[in-house]
């Protein structure tokens, strides 16, 4: 069971890293900037978006390290919920399933839950 928390964990970390990076830092997918745009101002739309593309690979960084996992867990949460309810009200035509972005982030949030708190604690994975 290790291995299958691990590997759920590397695919965590992975899309915070693929979100931060590629999306937003490196801007390889407008439509990032754009919503910050939305919901931040145009004004320094791409800074705002390369500085949270930033958090998302430390956010990665983080999950890799394994330290202060339950705090890690329970803030990628808040996150990805208030992000989306935030997104889900200002900009859900510039999201890439519109309103439907709320379920993949629910079942994101689901996974990262049962990964950390019932797959690793009910195996005792240190």
């Amino acid at each position: 069971m290790k291995t299958v928390y691990q590997l759920i964990n590397y695919f965590i970390a992975a899309v915070w890293l693929i979100n931060g990076l590629y999306c937003k830092l490196l801007g390889l997918v407008p439509r990032h900037q754009e919503i910050v745009a939305r919901i931040l101002g145009e004004e320094h739309s791409r800074i705002l978006t390369a500085v949270i593309g930033i958090l998302e690979i430390i956010m990665a960084i983080w999950i890799i390290s394994g330290t202060k996992r339950k705090l890690n867990v329970i803030l990628q949460m808040i996150v990805i919920t208030v992000m989306n309810i935030i997104e889900f009200i200002l900009a859900p035509d510039l999201l890439l399933w519109g309103h439907y972005n709320s379920l993949f982030a629910f079942l994101f949030i689901v996974l990262i839950y049962t990964n950390e708190f019932l797959i690793r604690q009910k195996n005792m994975i240190i």
